[in-house]
């Protein structure tokens, strides 16, 4: 059994006038992109936390 799950690019990013962008979330703090927990989004850099209802 693999130990991970595949991950597609297409989740990731998107095409915009021709330029990838990446989806994720952008931290309102620093500005790096922030991790999508279940019931949160995090930030590894600065600790910025936003909870999700």
């Amino acid at each position: 059994m693999p130990k991970h799950k595949n991950v597609l690019i297409s989740n990731l990013y998107e095409i915009k006038d021709g330029k990838l962008i990446r989806k994720a979330r952008k931290c309102p703090r620093c500005g790096s992109f922030m991790a999508k927990h279940v019931n949160r989004y995090t930030c590894g850099k600065c600790g910025y936390t936003e909870f999700t209802s």
